[in-house]
């Protein structure tokens, strides 16, 4: 573990007022991969976009990893299409927060993280920097879970010995890191394209009622004053608008090598807005048809109780009456365990470095941050079984909306502040409209911190 050592000269560009200290501001975000990917100064739109399609996928793992799939799996079963409401309108949250994410790193050369050290007190920081990792924290148990269940369910491995087997993700991450940063993303997308396939195949044969899926999709009063359902929903939101993808994106948006001039800058903000807007939509389509699935085949059958990925697993052939259902459906949660490796290790690096200015090799976070994971789910899985691991899975999912603000509310304070931003800041009704998504989040984690204190929940 090392300081890194700043160098004495600032950043070309830096047009903003950051604390920083002296030669802080020219140290870029995962510097081993910073502007590597070649970006056209010339051609047509399809080439400008291919240029910046990449860090959109790569977020949006985060919003369809195995986490997701126990809180649409319980929302659909026990509510029908009811929480399709809450899908969506935390999905238009994710868009705008990565949009606003993309655009505090391309306009300023800053990931969110370097820019709260540079901001903030160092309690106050450090503060952030805890929830933060907690917050990963969090996301990785919900990978190691999710792996661990895959492995069970497609090659009868117990879920103690798949939680240890997912150490080895570990050396995935660093042969794919070796390859280059546009290999990563490849896999990546390789990945996103096993699970939208699987899916499809599940929805085509499921076919849900029409008419009942858009209805869904017309938000409820009774999701706030249900306290079960309003728990499920919290547990959406925590699942899809993920804390730690903000921090990622603000630095992956700058592996392109844009120009770093006002203009080169403006056009990066646009084409990188349009591919996490574009990779967000195809991880509605997951959500939504996970809940989908739940609700068409759970239940309208009756079988409001299924909660737990290994249940829906289990029943999923039987009740639809499709021999291959219950293994698309194994493979594409291996996929997605797979997959969220990549994000939490990315943005568990960016996290330290920005906020500590530590740099550790990538394996040894790696391997830290995963074996913090696997022992809650051990010990859990140990104790209490397969019942115990799926509430841990749903309970993670809670414990990350409750960190979203940790992250929310220093990105919008940061876009909204010209001073910071310069030409960059965000419009009046853009600051109105990221500001009441963040007010959204607030009041909906004090509901459940006082429905749980209450004994509601």
């Amino acid at each position: 573990m090392s300081k890194i050592e700043p160098k004495l000269v600032p950043a070309a560009g830096q047009n903003v007022d950051w604390k920083f200290s002296k030669g802080e501001a020219d140290i870029p975000s995962l510097s081993e991969v910073h502007a590597s990917v070649f970006v056209p100064k010339a051609g047509s739109w399809f080439r400008k976009l291919m240029a910046f399609a990449g860090p959109g996928y790569m977020i949006s793992v985060g919003y369809m990893d195995p986490g997701n799939w126990a809180t649409d799996i319980a929302g659909g079963s026990q509510f029908g299409y009811t929480l399709l409401s809450v899908i969506m309108i935390s999905n238009l949250m994710a868009i705008l927060l990565q949009a606003l994410s993309a655009r505090l790193g391309i306009a300023t050369g800053r990931d969110l993280a370097q820019a709260c050290r540079d901001h903030y007190s160092p309690p106050v920081r450090i503060a952030l920097w805890l929830a933060c990792e907690l917050a990963i924290i969090a996301c990785d148990l919900a990978e190691v879970i999710g792996t661990a269940i895959a492995l069970q369910l497609l090659f009868g491995i117990p879920l103690i010995g798949g939680a240890l087997i997912t150490v080895l993700d570990t050396v995935l991450l660093l042969l794919l890191m070796n390859k280059g940063f546009r290999f990563l993303e490849a896999f990546v997308i390789s990945m996103l394209s096993i699970i939208s396939l699987c899916f499809l195949a599940e929805i085509a044969v499921a076919q849900p009622p029409i008419a009942a899926v858009l209805g869904g999709f017309i938000p409820t009063t009774e999701v706030v004053t249900n306290p079960a359902m309003l728990y499920v929903a919290i547990g959406i939101i925590g699942a899809t608008v993920m804390p730690h993808n903000l921090y990622l994106h603000s630095s992956i948006v700058q592996t392109r090598a844009y120009e770093r001039n006002e203009t080169g800058k403006r056009d990066a903000i646009k084409w990188a807005t349009v591919d996490s807007t574009i990779a967000l939509m195809l991880a509605l389509f997951v959500n939504a048809a996970i809940l989908v699935l739940a609700a068409s085949v759970f239940h309208a059958s009756g079988r409001t109780d299924v909660a737990e990925i290994e249940q829906a697993h289990e029943l999923l052939t039987p009740l639809l009456g499709f021999g291959l259902a219950s293994t698309l459906f194994a493979v594409a949660l291996l996929a997605s365990g797979i997959n969220s490796t990549v994000t939490a290790t990315l943005a568990g690096q960016i996290v330290m470095e920005g906020f500590l200015r530590l740099r550790i090799p990538n394996w040894a976070r790696r391997l830290i941050t995963r074996c913090i994971a696997i022992v809650p789910v051990v010990v859990v899985t140990w104790i209490y079984g397969n019942k115990g691991t799926a509430e841990l899975l749903v309970l993670s999912q809670v414990v990350l909306s409750m960190q979203l603000p940790f992250a929310v509310i220093p990105l919008v304070q940061f876009v909204s502040d010209k001073r910071k931003m310069g030409t960059f800041v965000i419009a009046p009704w853009v600051k109105i409209l990221a500001w009441l998504v963040a007010a959204i989040i607030l009041v909906l984690n004090f509901k459940l911190l006082w429905d749980t204190f209450q004994g509601i929940g």
